[in-house]
């Protein structure tokens, strides 16, 4: 009330407090924002984009799944990927070949944004969050230099490699060496032990590799079991000396999967191209056509060796 000074007073019983409750909201995960993508085998299917706008799909060989994948390896309803609230889970549904991601096989798991998930011989790569546009237009272009199994390069990138190799090699009158290998005996792995052990080999041997190759040297898939190591600046000698530690890295440890063990072996041509080599050798065919008799020279002396 007004004083006689014209000055508001209040006393402390007219001051009222009120607490309002704030509650803190998450924000919900909006049908759409994750998807699976295929990223092997190659195929027309191959960078397909499956969106999980739904809490469940089944994912499985027979017509009535949500995500058919027409192979031999995939059961006829195989897995199920389901969302709980936020979160989104794998669960096998008893297949005969088992489910995986990231290489662990798993009964039923928890998915998390990029994981790799193989169904049989499928591969696909999981996305979700506020990125996932930008994350799927990465992983289409990903596919067009990487091969999905291995994790090498693919044939394509490797041939424009070789060939930008081989002229800044030539133009500054430096070495450069090729590898071209290949595993022995792929075919009775693949008979004996079956085509998803095949798939472990293939994938084995070439994280065992890239972890022994320099960040400007090149490893590649060149095709099915034979591969291309690029070794820019590299004389003859220190290819040869390289190629025999990969042979050596390969051969010694046991490959294991799923209960096998066993040897793998590989065989290995080499090629040298250096500042005095015939024009014809600036060729990239050519230099790989040298390579690859090298290669089938190895095989025909016995196997599991180095000729270059």
């Amino acid at each position: 009330m007004p004083d006689g000074g014209g000055i508001l007073r209040f006393s402390v019983s007219e001051w009222k407090t009120r607490i309002t409750k704030v509650q803190v909201v998450k924000p919900k995960q909006a049908a759409g924002d994750a998807c699976l993508v295929l990223i092997y085998p190659p195929g027309p299917e191959l960078g397909k984009r499956w969106s999980l706008g739904t809490n469940e799909i089944v994912v499985g060989r027979g017509s009535d799944c949500d995500i058919q994948i027409d192979r031999d390896s995939v059961s006829r309803r195989h897995a199920r990927v389901y969302r709980v609230e936020e979160q989104w889970f794998v669960e096998d549904l008893g297949s005969t070949n088992g489910s995986y991601i990231n290489d662990l096989p798993v009964q039923r798991s928890p998915l998390r944004d990029a994981d790799f998930v193989k169904i049989g011989s499928a591969i696909f790569k999981f996305l979700s969050g506020t990125g996932i546009e930008n994350s799927y237009h990465e992983e289409i272009y990903k596919m067009t230099i990487i091969d999905g199994l291995t994790g090498a390069h693919n044939k394509r990138y490797f041939l424009e490699f070789l060939e930008r190799e081989i002229a800044r090699c030539s133009r500054y009158g430096r070495p450069l060496s090729l590898l071209m290998f290949d595993i022995d005996h792929f075919k009775a792995i693949n008979d004996t032990h079956g085509h998803l052990t095949g798939d472990y080999v293939l994938k084995e041997l070439c994280r065992r590799l890239l972890g022994r190759t320099r960040k400007e040297e090149l490893l590649a898939r060149y095709g099915g079991e034979e591969f291309a190591c690029v070794l820019p600046e590299t004389d003859h000698a220190g290819a040869m000396a390289f190629a025999e530690q990969v042979r050596s890295l390969t051969e010694q440890q046991p490959f294991e999967y799923e209960g096998d063990s066993f040897r793998v072996t590989i065989s290995i041509g080499v090629v040298t191209m250096t500042s005095e080599g015939e024009e014809s050798a600036q060729d990239p065919l050519a230099l790989i056509k040298v390579a690859d008799e090298n290669l089938y020279a190895a095989k025909r002396g016995g196997r599991n060796k180095v000729v270059g």
